[in-house]
């Protein structure tokens, strides 16, 4: 026989723990509730702004509607935990010889971190449902799998979806990882969250290489995050200069914004950013072998670009530097085994040594490369 335990307060008891687990903050929307963003979504492939991120494109009728993931969805809970920095994201940029990794990466991959979280909460409303009301199904998602998380977190109440397209809330600002539990029992609903960002477009401005060609658009082939983390070959030319020593994502645009002023420091130490790297030196990355790359970035989410993508980064850094001393990082890695790491390098020579110095260099170095992509550079660094 079930108790006199209602729905609401499964709800209330639901946020309590979601909270003793370490999450900063509850929604629950119904899972038919972004058709406008869905919309958006299906124009946004297809006008290309996607890039080489086919995983987006396929199957689009999952990821517009929850239910075309899974029919029996009745409600989707979403959830937050806050990453916001101790310091200005902004400030390493100025720092040019040494590296600059966005804020979410610089700790332990939050993926991990909350997906276990999800699976507790999961768990504990399973039980409890079970005990007090009625069976219940539960599916949890953190970021891999067609679930639109920042329009779901708006009609949730979480935030809404600012001009360069990311979550701003209120209270946290742009720091929010965002995760998602689909069930099938029904519980209430949280009132969806307005668009606070008013003629603000501050985002728009600082964003180094024009990703956003309106309001609420992005075209990620221009996006620096794209550029050094889902992009696999070189990176184009016309935005090398642009990129300065961003080598693992881009913070410019979620940085800007001015409801950081209410944004707190994150709570979870695990998802704090470990000191080694704050501001690596490029000197130092530039030497890292593929087993030094793993351990040092053990848990973290750059690790899974590999190393030969990492030091492509690195290399680009190196190039935008003005520091001549990295110029002999630069020479070491035309030798490389990897031709995305010898391509780079030439890059990162030529904007380092005197042209006379360069050309002795490439000379020496076309006589012996088998490599197209490489010798391309080379062709176009003359």
């Amino acid at each position: 026989m079930k108790s006199n335990f209602d729905i609401d307060e499964l709800r209330t008891a639901l946020a309590q723990e979601a909270r003793a687990l370490g999450f900063d903050c509850i929604g629950i929307t119904a899972p038919g509730t972004i058709e406008r963003a869905g919309q958006h979504f299906l124009e946004f492939i297809a006008s290309g702004g996607h890039g080489d991120m086919d995983w987006l494109a396929a199957q689009p009728e999952r990821r517009i509607d929850p239910r075309g993931l899974w029919a029996d969805v009745r409600s989707v809970i979403m959830l937050g935990v806050n990453y916001g920095p101790d310091q200005d994201p902004l400030a390493i940029l100025k720092q040019r010889t040494r590296a600059a990794i966005s804020v979410y990466a610089q700790g332990d991959d939050y993926h991990d971190v909350i997906k276990k979280r999800l699976k507790a909460l999961a768990r504990w409303l399973v039980a409890a449902a079970s005990r007090e009301l009625e069976p219940c199904e539960v599916k949890v998602f953190v970021d891999t799998a067609a679930v639109m998380e920042k329009p779901l977190a708006q009609t949730a109440g979480l935030g809404w979806q600012g001009k360069h397209t990311n979550l701003v809330s209120r209270e946290f600002g742009s720091w929010l990882f965002l995760g998602a539990i689909y069930t099938t029992i029904d519980l209430s609903r949280d009132t969806a969250e307005t668009d606070h960002c008013g003629s603000c477009q501050a985002c728009l401005d600082i964003c180094p290489t024009s990703a956003f060609p309106a309001p609420y658009k992005l075209d990620a082939r221009r996006c620096i995050s794209y550029l050094t983390i889902e992009n696999k070959g070189p990176i184009p030319r016309d935005f090398r200069k642009a990129i300065g020593n961003r080598i693992y994502g881009c913070d410019d645009c979620l940085a800007a914004c001015p409801w950081n002023k209410f944004a707190q420091e994150g709570r979870e130490a695990k998802l704090a950013a470990r000191d080694e790297l704050r501001a690596p030196g490029l000197a130092d990355l530039a030497r890292l072998d593929d087993a030094a790359f793993r351990a040092l970035f053990t848990k973290s989410p750059v690790k899974r670009i590999g190393r030969d993508r990492f030091l492509r980064n690195v290399l680009i850094a190196i190039g935008n530097s003005g520091d001549v001393a990295l110029a002999e990082e630069a020479r070491r890695l035309l030798d490389d085994a990897s031709p995305l790491v010898r391509g780079a390098a030439i890059w990162a020579l030529g904007q380092l040594v005197p042209r006379d110095e360069f050309v002795a260099v490439k000379i020496a170095a076309m006589s012996t490369e088998q490599d197209n992509s490489v010798r391309e550079e080379w062709q176009a660094a003359s």
